[in-house]
């Protein structure tokens, strides 16, 4: 029985002891796995002078090449507050043939197999190839700050009359956009710039490359782009064909790798390219500085190959190809770029169909990013270049625009201008760019924009014309009456055409003198009463986007001066003092404006063989 017993314990002991020994073994494999993860980067306080590391990013191709790396020290808060930088330089390997490069942004730096950082900043015209280097805790650290955030909702910002109407829309750049490595892209040569061109880090030029435009777009727009950092190449690639989001391997934008933030892909390719940092599961790190500090974004992620890297006495530069979307930039900040595998972001199709003067016809398909500051601009880059690349980039020319915006749950923007001269093409590019932005500037609820769909038909030659004057087939008119108003207009050779236009007074109209005017849509808008009006809501701007008046055509008002109002958009005549004195109450608030001019009639004529400017004005006597 004892010798039972002691078999028993035996067995139970040995168990216990295996059990023991397993559960020893797995808290110490767990202790040293996250020992690891703590070990995995070397910290900034253990970086001495004349330390060796490598580093690696892709020269040519998809896989990345190893180069060396010295130390030459630290700079503290030379990023921002708290935000160090390494200062390195590097050599060895294809390095010394190109030196620091635009495109290198977010090459992952090691000592001893740890993530030191990313190459991330350079000096201007530097004789040595010296890079500055993001340490990756600081890129971790504003990201993991950031991962949970939930945005605000934005404030409805006020998007007046003139605005909506101007013709001058210039982009709006982010107020923290990365601005420093201007001198450095378009290679300025302006003297109050160049005495400090050379004397302070700035951020990596990010290449843009371009794919379906032509050298003229590259020419206008370069100074634009390079203004907040993007140095912009022709790319030797097709365009990027829209395809679904591909899925991720364990070998997807691994540390090293190419990586492009595809602004616009389809028959059209704009491609911003940068380099993985570092991949931890879905989550990627990459450039080591801002790519536009753009905050919160939805930018199409994309694994890319290198053609090759071009060195450049100014600035050398990669052309790299964006391959397959494989996830979704969603965040740029002050230490880098943040995206996520698997994710696929909203874009907005557009489909152009353009008719030249030639009578081809052409169609394109694209979609462009949904972003507050970066989709007018692309689409005034894609229209513009569909233009030049088909037509006469010297002369006159006329072009003519229609199509609509598509919003979800509202209705949609109308487009139908014409714009004729020298400037035409760009003019008419704005004019598709500014209510998209007025759509997304004003942060309305419910401003998603589905779809673009344009239709623009280029002729060569401007066909313009001039409001020379007008006249009346009388002086006096009844209540309720029609009179005939006869424009002549004077075109750009010289010949003379007249249009009789017959006008109603409204029966309601007191005797009096009325003022008639005829003009262009900008004329008679300029002098609109309501042109300060600013909307209060989504609905409200689209219909006073549709409601503006067109700038090629004849528009005849009749006028005069009475006590009215003008409440949101709308003009109301002849309001009894009572009802002046009610809405003028200083215990009414908000969209009311007294006005002494009342529009009582307003007529759209239609649209002449040429554009027709200019403004006249007669009276006319109201009888009993």
């Amino acid at each position: 029985m004892k010798t039972i017993f002691f078999a028993a314990f035996l067995i139970i002991s040995i168990f216990g002891l295996s059990i023991f020994g397993q559960t020893q073994a797995k808290l110490e494999k767990t202790a040293k796995s996250e020992k690891t993860a703590n070990a995995q980067f070397f910290p900034v306080s253990e970086l001495k002078e004349g330390m060796k590391g490598t580093a690696w990013t892709v020269f040519r191709g998809s896989e990345p090449e190893e180069f060396a790396v010295e130390i030459l020290g630290v700079v503290p808060g030379a990023i921002g507050p708290k935000q160090d930088m390494i200062v390195g330089r590097i050599s060895g390997g294809s390095a010394d043939r190109t030196s620091v490069f635009a495109g290198m942004s977010g090459s992952p730096v090691y000592i001893d197999g740890r993530l030191v950082g990313a190459i991330s900043y350079s000096f201007p015209f530097s004789k040595e190839p010296i890079c500055g280097i993001t340490p990756i805790e600081q890129m971790l650290a504003i990201f993991e700050q950031n991962q949970n955030q939930k945005l605000k909702p934005k404030e409805p910002r006020a998007i007046s009359f003139v605005e909506l109407a101007s013709t001058s829309w210039k982009p709006n750049f982010p107020k923290n956009a990365t601005v420093s490595s201007s001198i450095l892209a378009s290679g300025s040569a302006n003297s109050s710039l160049m005495t400090v061109a050379g004397q302070s880090f700035q951020p990596i030029a990010t290449p843009l490359s371009f794919s379906g435009f032509s050298q003229d777009t590259l020419n206008l727009f370069a100074p634009q782009l390079a203004s907040v950092g993007l140095l912009p190449v022709a790319s030797v690639g097709g365009a990027a064909r829209i395809t679904s989001l591909k899925e991720a391997t364990d070998k997807t934008l691994l540390g090293g790798a190419s990586v492009s933030m595809q602004l616009v892909r389809g028959d059209y390719s704009l491609a911003a390219s940068g380099t993985v940092t570092m991949r931890d599961g879905e989550k990627i790190y990459a450039f080591g500085h801002p790519f536009l500090n753009l905050g919160m974004s939805d930018l199409p992620m994309s694994e890319s190959h290198v053609v090759t890297v071009i060195p450049n006495l100014n600035n050398s530069f990669k052309l790299a190809v964006p391959d397959a979307m494989v996830g979704s930039m969603t965040q740029d900040r002050a230490t880098g770029v943040f995206g996520s595998l698997g994710k696929s972001p909203k874009m907005i199709p557009v489909r152009l169909n353009l008719e030249t003067s030639r009578n081809n016809q052409e169609t394109l398909n694209f979609e462009v990013v949904r972003d507050d500051f970066l989709t007018p601009l692309l689409l005034n880059i894609a229209v513009y270049n569909t233009i030049v690349a088909n037509e006469r980039g010297l002369g006159d020319s006329t072009i003519e625009l229609k199509g609509e915006i598509k919003l979800k749950n509202q209705e949609p923007i109308k487009i139908e201008r014409r714009f004729a001269g020298a400037q035409a093409t760009q003019i008419a590019a704005i004019s598709v760019a500014a209510p998209v932005n007025a759509l997304l500037q004003s942060r309305f609820d419910g401003a998603e924009i589905s779809e673009i769909n344009l239709n623009v038909t280029s002729i060569d030659g401007s066909n313009t014309a001039t409001l020379e004057r007008i006249a009346l087939d009388r002086t006096e008119v009844k209540a309720g009456e029609t009179f005939e108003v006869q424009a002549f207009v004077r075109t750009d050779t010289g010949k003379v055409f007249s249009q009789k236009i017959p006008v109603k007074i409204p029966a309601d109209t007191p005797s009096g003198t009325l003022m008639i005017t005829v003009g262009d849509g900008g004329s008679i808008q300029q002098n609109a009463a309501s042109k300060q009006f600013v909307p209060k809501d989504l609905s409200e701007l689209i219909k006073t986007i549709n409601k503006l008046k067109k700038d090629d055509r004849l528009y005849v008002q009749t006028y005069r001066v009475t006590n009215g109002a003008i409440i949101g958009a709308n003009e109301m005549p002849n309001l009894p003092p009572s009802m002046l004195a009610t809405l003028n109450n200083d215990r009414t608030a908000g969209g009311f404006k007294p006005t002494v001019l009342t529009v009582l009639t307003d007529q759209e004529l239609p649209p002449a063989d040429f554009l027709i400017s200019g403004q006249q004005v007669l009276t006319i006597e109201v009888v009993k």
